[in-house]
């Protein structure tokens, strides 16, 4: 509970958490985990590309979700850069039906920020607003601050945070890349700390979370500008001048093993508010392309959280720092009353047995995309897996169905009379 391991009982009704305590009475079943094992909060991945619809040839919702349930992810916050983009009611519209049926964890989806936005009318379907700074996969780019401005001010009003993809576009080079050091050049680190810059100076201390950091000092100013900010894994355990192939092509691009390292360190005390995958699949042969042509991104909403609970197994990391990270956060910070043991909040939990340490394997691993740069890392994966009470994932197996839902259409306003309340 709360980042800190204790004796307990829960007791669920109806999909809810309603008793926290050291004996709960009643109940058509009882469930008593083993003497090595931890029950945790289901964890909410704030960060994903599942390409549904129009690029399903990648990944779709039901893979997508069915590689997120097997590392214990229980709930997903999809990016609006599908074909066609999320940017009003129409193509949320479309989207939900095209994923409609599909996931097997509950998910939030987010709509793209443009110029003349309606967002008044989207704020209520959705679990957030994504703005891209940076050019990258799909055609939304705002970066001009002419109509930057205006549209961030309009979704900003509506209490929904605003999630960026923070790199200054005019300082991101087009030269060709034959390796991820030339990758790294294109897009240096000086895009990320101006395109924070450029924030905090119009919207400091307002509903804003930088995502995927990757350098310091980019940390360091989202936090003094009252931004939460996101970290991947890849941008701490990859460098340019090892991992040179199109595997660790992503944007933006992982950076020299200097900064690589000390983001390493900020990491693992906690310092970052959210984990987020990134997840960003593309198909083996996309990626086996010459540099210059393959798609940047990398899968890793199945392995990330497995080998943060291996860190958490070796005491690299808290347990209480990967549980606010990976649960309390990403559910407090975008209003969706999960992550927590607690009362009202939803009964997706997360049995681990912190002996059983493997080995990834990419052909066990469950997303379309069929490769990993994580292949052969040490990871702790769930036991069991249980979404709103129901059992999704057991002894490691999925056993579960269809049954996730979009957060928005599940739930009211409980959540925020929750965190008034303490």
């Amino acid at each position: 509970m709360d980042g800190e391991l204790r004796y307990t009982e829960v007791g669920i009704a109806d999909g809810k958490i309603v008793t926290v305590g050291s004996y709960v009475s009643g109940g058509d079943e009882r469930i008593s985990l083993g003497t090595s094992e931890i029950l945790l909060p289901g964890f909410i991945d704030p960060h994903v590309h599942l390409r549904d619809p129009g690029m399903t040839q990648k990944e779709d919702f039901h893979t997508g979700t069915l590689a997120a349930i097997h590392a214990g992810v229980t709930c997903v916050y999809d990016m609006p850069n599908t074909k066609p983009p999320v940017v009003d009611v129409r193509t949320f519209n479309e989207k939900k039906a095209a994923i409609r049926g599909k996931a097997v964890t509950d998910y939030g989806l987010f709509a793209a920020v443009t110029p003349g936005i309606n967002a008044r009318m989207l704020a209520p379907l959705v679990v957030g607003f994504k703005l891209f700074m940076g050019s990258t996969t799909g055609n939304i780019l705002l970066d001009d601050d002419e109509e930057l401005i205006p549209a961030v001010t309009d979704a900003l009003a509506t209490g929904r945070r605003l999630s960026v993809h923070a790199e200054d576009d005019k300082l991101i080079e087009k030269e060709e890349e034959r390796c991820c050091r030339d990758h790294l050049r294109n897009r240096p680190a000086r895009a990320e700390t101006q395109a924070i810059s450029r924030l905090a100076s119009n919207f400091s201390g307002r509903n804003i979370n930088i995502c995927h950091i990757t350098t310091p000092e980019g940390l360091d100013m989202a936090h003094a500008a009252g931004f939460s900010v996101e970290s991947t894994l890849h941008h701490i355990l990859f460098e340019v001048d090892r991992h040179t192939g199109t595997e660790y092509k992503v944007n933006p691009p992982i950076r020299d093993i200097q900064t690589r390292d000390e983001l390493f360190k900020r990491f693992v005390k906690g310092e970052p508010d959210m984990i987020g995958t990134d997840h960003a699949p593309h198909t083996a042969e996309e990626k086996e392309q010459d540099f210059q042509s393959a798609p940047s991104g990398i899968p890793g909403v199945e392995t990330t959280m497995p080998m943060v609970m291996e860190y958490v197994r070796r005491g690299t990391m808290q347990m209480s720092d990967a549980v606010r990270m990976a649960c309390h956060n990403p559910g407090y910070l975008f209003d969706v009353p999960k992550g927590r043991i607690a009362e009202g909040y939803d009964a997706d939990l997360v049995v681990f047995d912190m002996r059983n340490v493997s080995k990834i394997e990419v052909p066990k691993l469950h997303s379309r995309c069929g490769h990993s740069p994580y292949a052969g890392c040490d990871a702790v994966f769930p036991k069991d897996v249980y979404l709103r009470g129901s059992l999704q994932v057991m002894d490691g197996e999925f056993c579960g169905e269809p049954i996730g839902d979009d957060v928005r259409g599940l739930r009211g306003r409980f959540f925020r009379d929750c965190r008034q309340e303490g």
